[in-house]
């Protein structure tokens, strides 16, 4: 969204920088900038139905009155819906504290940013602001209910799309990850924001699993046809492993489609692992023993015991974007993100940082030893004809 076109609000109680901070946004081009002297100043400003709406609100963490953290949290029990960024002449670890606390809240935290502020780093946490209820990446739009859904399931509207992985080391494309899209016939393409909740308050995610399960083999054959024998990663809900027949049923796609279990992955959440009954880690265990791999996805958001996932057969630890994104400028984040690469290292398994979205992102993961990369930096994910260009464009910038 242009800046120009947004409301801002700068929460100061030092006159001189709070001028500074309102002559940086002017400077950046923003036209629409209000101040404020105290947390309850800044309050009033905040509340809804104030005319006009605030979008971004730039906090110092030492308001007078009522200091940011305590700003947060009235501000997330109002429901406030502004995008936050909090400023502060405290040292990284705190300010990392304060988008921890600001995050769990549930308020739309920009980012924590030290005094003084720089006019790029404030840019940048400007441009992580996206219109309430629209998700920059495009997940968001209309939700539907059971009914449509299944219908559209039943129409074969559901595709895969698939996101490029690629190997920090070399450059080379390693495998592609699956992702649910919905071709709706009036509104587009359509991401999980318009059917996961329908399929999760049913019961029937196994629906979609399928569908995806076999067009995805499909579209795995179709590559190695062309000559690119690509691996295919595929994101299985847990009560889908758990049928009983799910290892034959996949016996079965696989010999229609002539591909070999060396080429598929199946991803499952950090916390399906570790919930996980003797059988259901049976069932893996079989699936590895015919090849099949299996990852841990979004690693590091559950309450990992350490003792499960050293003994479950993953082949890969998927580590979750929040480890990623500022890791190359924030301590914190950047000593967890090492944690979970040397944890991957020392248990054999590759690594793959999630939600690689900028060059920087992407520089730092080199330094680090990191497996594979994949993210919006590299690509977004595309349907599979569009896969064999995008490769040959790849392969000639590397």
């Amino acid at each position: 969204m242009d800046i120009a076109q947004l409301q801002f609000l700068v929460a100061e109680g030092e006159p001189g920088q709070r001028q500074a901070l309102v002559d940086m946004l002017r400077r950046l081009g923003a036209t629409q900038v209000a101040d404020a002297p105290d947390g309850h100043a800044a309050l009033r400003h905040l509340s809804t139905g104030f005319v006009p709406a605030v979008n971004i609100a730039i906090l110092d963490l030492a308001l007078p009155g009522m200091d940011a953290l305590e700003l947060i949290r009235r501000l997330a029990e109002a429901g406030s819906r502004a995008g936050i960024i909090v400023a502060g002449a405290q040292k990284s670890d705190v300010l990392f504290s304060v988008e921890t606390m600001a995050q769990a809240y549930g308020v739309d935290l920009l980012g924590a940013i030290a005094k003084p502020v720089g006019e790029q780093r404030l840019q940048t946490l400007i441009s992580n602001y996206s219109v309430p209820g629209v998700s920059p990446h495009g997940h968001g739009g209309p939700s539907f209910g059971f009914a449509e859904v299944g219908r559209g399931l039943q129409a074969r509207e559901f595709d895969p799309f698939f996101q490029p992985k690629i190997e920090l080391e070399t450059g080379q494309v390693k495998g592609l990850e699956m992702f649910a899209r919905w071709r709706h016939p009036e509104l587009g393409v359509l991401g999980p924001a318009a059917f996961m909740r329908a399929l999760e308050e049913n019961g029937r995610i196994d629906f979609l699993d399928w569908s995806m399960i076999e067009k995805s083999v499909a579209a795995c054959r179709s590559l190695h046809d062309k000559g690119i024998p690509i691996s295919v990663s595929i994101n299985v809900d847990q009560a889908t492993l758990a049928h009983p027949q799910f290892v034959a049923q996949m016996e079965a796609c696989l010999a229609r489609h002539r591909i070999l279990a060396d080429y598929i992955t199946f991803e499952m959440t950090e916390s399906a692992v570790l919930s996980a009954e003797p059988h259901f880690l049976e069932r893996l265990l079989r699936l590895r023993m015919q090849g099949f791999g299996l990852a841990i996805d979004d690693y590091g958001t559950g309450r990992s015991n350490l003792q499960l996932l050293a003994a479950v057969p993953f082949t890969e630890l998927k580590i979750d974007r929040s480890f990623v994104d500022g890791a190359s400028r924030k301590r914190a984040i950047s000593t967890v993100l090492k944690s979970c690469l040397t944890l991957a290292r020392s248990l054999d398994r590759r690594s793959v940082a999630v939600g690689v979205e900028t060059k920087q992102d992407w520089d730092f993961l080199q330094g680090l030893g990191c497996t594979y990369a994949q993210g919006y930096y590299i690509a977004k994910p595309m349907p599979v004809e569009e896969f064999p260009d995008w490769l040959n464009d790849w392969r000639q910038f590397f």
